[in-house]
């Protein structure tokens, strides 16, 4: 970088951070679109939770209620 005068150098330098900002923008969609896939994983982990509490309520009040009659 010896020898470049001050405009040269800003440009450089503009020039690096510019690539640096396209690289940065790439990463963080791509960290974006994994959080957005693993929301979606979890959404679904929590219908089957929900669905494993109501199979427990129904196992214990179903003979409940059928001892009742």
């Amino acid at each position: 970088m010896a020898g470049l005068t001050q405009k040269e150098l800003a440009q450089a330098a503009l020039a690096r951070i510019e690539s640096h900002e396209a690289l940065c923008l790439e990463r963080f969609s791509n960290i974006e679109r994994r959080l957005d896939s693993g929301a979606k994983n979890f959404e679904k982990l929590e219908r089957m939770i929900f669905g494993l509490y109501a199979l427990m309520l129904g196992s214990v009040l179903v003979p409940f209620l059928l001892s009742m009659g």
